[in-house]
């Protein structure tokens, strides 16, 4: 892109950035926390991982446009094309996820979300259960708890392959998406158009919704 001016634009807004980070270190702290035993803390951050992909979600309908579904799901197809030209080196032009890092996206939160809900019916057979755990049948929380450890391990295959695409597009076209997702700004041609960025307000009363009801349903039981 030799002789093109450039500038920086703000792609991701800090909501984003927040929810994506937190739950990187949430789902350490979750693994570690369930090795060592330290139930309450393990409870803490799935609650805690529950809040933010709720809100992620109530996010990707009202607020920032690099945020929404609706901007950044493609149909397969042009995720299909997207992969198809991958190893071609070209400018990075994207504002915010392309064609396949989207569904990308989406997979992560079904997964993300999926896995503190079944948590919440599990029992561990030992005194240890969720909130949830006895408003339903003892094969039903079985099963959940099964479902809850079997998720975790996809979560982990889900994230290495994110984490080796994003290497790859390092490797490959020299897209920097690290910086990006810290800063919350990208350089692209001065022609491009800045998304919009969602309100602060709302962001924040949509958070502390998300904390009000998982709250509310980790005293459930």
């Amino acid at each position: 892109m030799s002789g093109v001016p450039m500038r920086q634009v703000k792609v991701w807004d800090g909501w984003i950035r927040l929810v994506h980070w937190s739950i990187v270190l949430l789902i350490g702290l979750s693994y570690a926390s369930i090795q060592n035993g330290w139930m309450k803390t393990h409870y803490w951050s799935g609650y805690a991982v529950l809040t933010l992909v709720l809100f992620r979600l109530a996010w990707g309908f009202v607020g920032s446009d690099t945020a929404r579904f609706f901007r950044f799901l493609k149909s397969p197809l042009a995720a299909f094309h997207h992969l198809r030209e991958f190893p071609k080196p070209e400018p990075d032009r994207e504002i915010g996820h392309n064609a396949a890092g989207g569904w990308m996206v989406l997979v992560l939160l079904a997964l993300l979300l999926a896995q503190p809900v079944t948590g919440l019916f599990a029992d561990s057979g030992y005194g240890d259960y969720g909130p949830l755990a006895k408003s339903v049948a003892s094969k039903t929380s079985d099963w959940l708890t099964g479902l809850h450890h079997r998720i975790f391990n996809l979560i982990l295959i889900a994230a290495s392959l994110h984490v080796l695409a994003v290497g790859a597009y390092a490797l490959l076209k020299g897209h920097d998406l690290v910086r990006p997702m810290v800063t919350g700004h990208k350089t692209l041609p001065a022609d491009a158009v800045p998304p919009r960025l969602g309100s602060p307000l709302l962001a924040a009363a949509l958070l502390g919704a998300a904390a009000l009801l998982v709250f509310g349903i980790s005293r459930f039981g």
